[in-house]
């Protein structure tokens, strides 16, 4: 498995490079809400959404004093913005009054934040604080499925799994370079399987043929 986990980063890594969050931002907080954002949505409909949110409002204390209704206006593209707005806005509360006002550092400290699970602490921790990290959105989990790094049922169980097979210093680049790889080539739908440089040593493939 280290063989073949070692030979996916060198494809993925020759095909995407420097691979990095796609999500817009310049802040820590920023970063933090960009996320929550981003659950069940797009990339791209968040940097739209934050383009011009971040304009008007880009700290904890703004979004504290925020009228919810008036938040959920703004971020309705992005989906569930009830729970997201409420998330976004307890949370710049919990900043504040536990954190000093700036977003916290650690993987547990950032979990303890409202509407901030697993997968969200682990892409600010390792994106804006450089901790090794490696979340599993849809992105990740379906591409270990495919190429046979993990069968775990739970992405909590997928994350663990990878975290035994690549080096810790490889988790957060991993992280996003199957991000890009299973966004533009490892579809949901329609994969890119033909001319894909990983087809002989995906489980996925091998299944199709």
């Amino acid at each position: 498995m280290k063989a073949k986990a070692e030979k996916i980063y060198n494809v993925l890594y020759d095909i995407f490079g420097n691979a990095k969050c796609e999500l817009n931002f310049t802040t820590d907080f920023e970063l933090l809400v960009a996320v929550i954002l981003s659950a069940q949505c797009t990339d791209k409909r968040v940097n739209q959404v934050t383009e011009k949110l971040f304009k008007m409002y880009n700290t904890p204390e703004q979004f504290a004093n925020l009228n919810q209704t008036e938040l959920e206006k703004l971020i309705f593209s992005c989906g569930f913005y009830h729970n997201k707005a409420k998330a976004i806005i307890n949370a710049s509360k919990q900043i504040i009054s536990d954190y000093n006002g700036k977003v916290p550092n650690s993987l547990t400290d950032l979990q303890k934040l409202s509407g901030v699970g697993r997968k969200t602490a682990n892409v600010v921790y390792a994106t804006a604080f450089g901790g090794d990290a490696i979340a599993v959105d849809t992105h990740v989990f379906r591409v270990s499925h495919r190429l046979g790094l993990s069968a775990s049922k739970t992405e909590f169980n997928c994350e663990k799994d990878l975290m035994k097979i690549f080096p810790k210093e490889l988790w957060s680049k991993m992280h996003y370079l199957m991000v890009l790889f299973g966004r533009y080539n490892c579809k949901s739908v329609k994969p890119q399987c033909e001319n894909c440089k990983l087809k002989n040593v995906c489980e996925y493939y091998k299944k199709l043929n």
